[in-house]
């Protein structure tokens, strides 16, 4: 009964990064157990749109295909999600595959998420350990600490929190709710906690945690399920004490 069964395909393409977007439209035969990325391949092994056309190979990224690198992310029928999960036995037809709007595209469902990784950087979103590798093994976490710290370490900078977002758009700087909870867990981090006065000092700036509209697609989107509006509520907290610390002086403050 598969023989004759099809998988209808929308894809919306853009040649470069300046250039007007447009729809394709595939009709690739069907397999059981397909995923997004293997019907993204036949089309690659065959690139004919369903009207006989010709056409160029569709672009797009992916690396590990087991939902960790967070590379294959893309918008599949108007949701922010990873292709290499999205199994086509569970999409509706036809399936629509677009790139995700809040980065600039590069071309066809590829993006530049480079906004991502340089507001890592200004949260210095990584542990400090220049230098101290003569001092021996630093403080151990509480184990109890530890198993929530490890639920915000799975976070792949696959963007699709961005995406859900309504308040990542070209009209703020708000750096997202993925960079947010990097700060937390860093933050808690023994040797990590040692910038903390600094990342919090970033975050109170513009385009951080103010910009923050507590919609809370993100925790909905997050393919690893961390919660990152828990996260971003805790910060809440630590902005304000640091708020007052700046105020009154560090010396009058208590943790």
């Amino acid at each position: 009964m598969s023989e004759n069964k099809t998988i209808e395909l929308k894809v919306r393409r853009q040649d470069t990064a300046n250039s007007d977007s447009y729809w394709e439209e595939f009709s690739i035969p069907y397999r059981p157990n397909m995923n997004v990325i293997s019907v993204l391949m036949e089309i690659q092994r065959n690139p004919v749109t369903k009207d006989g056309k010709k056409t160029t190979p569709i672009n797009w990224e992916m690396s590990c295909l087991e939902e960790v690198c967070g590379a294959c992310s893309m918008v599949i029928n108007g949701r922010p999600r990873q292709s290499c999960t999205a199994l086509i036995d569970q999409l509706p037809s036809p399936i629509t595959l677009e790139p995700m709007s809040t980065f600039p595209v590069v071309r066809d469902l590829i993006v530049d998420r480079e906004f991502m990784f340089d507001s890592l950087k200004k949260v210095k979103a990584w542990v400090p350990i220049d230098g101290t590798y003569d001092l021996g093994e630093g403080p151990r976490m509480p184990e109890r600490k530890r198993q929530w710290a490890y639920e915000l370490s799975k976070c792949m900078t696959c963007g699709v929190c961005l995406e859900a977002c309504p308040n990542v758009n070209d009209k703020t700087d708000f750096i997202g709710p993925a960079i947010l909870s990097q700060v937390r867990l860093f933050n808690t981090h023994p040797t990590g906690s040692m910038n903390k006065d600094e990342r919090l000092a970033e975050i109170m700036k513009d385009g951080g945690l103010g910009e923050c509209g507590n919609s809370q697609n993100c925790v909905v989107a997050c393919p690893k399920g961390i919660p990152l509006t828990t996260s971003i509520a805790s910060l809440n907290r630590a902005t304000t004490v640091q708020m007052f610390k700046n105020f009154f002086g560090s010396d009058h403050m208590v943790d």
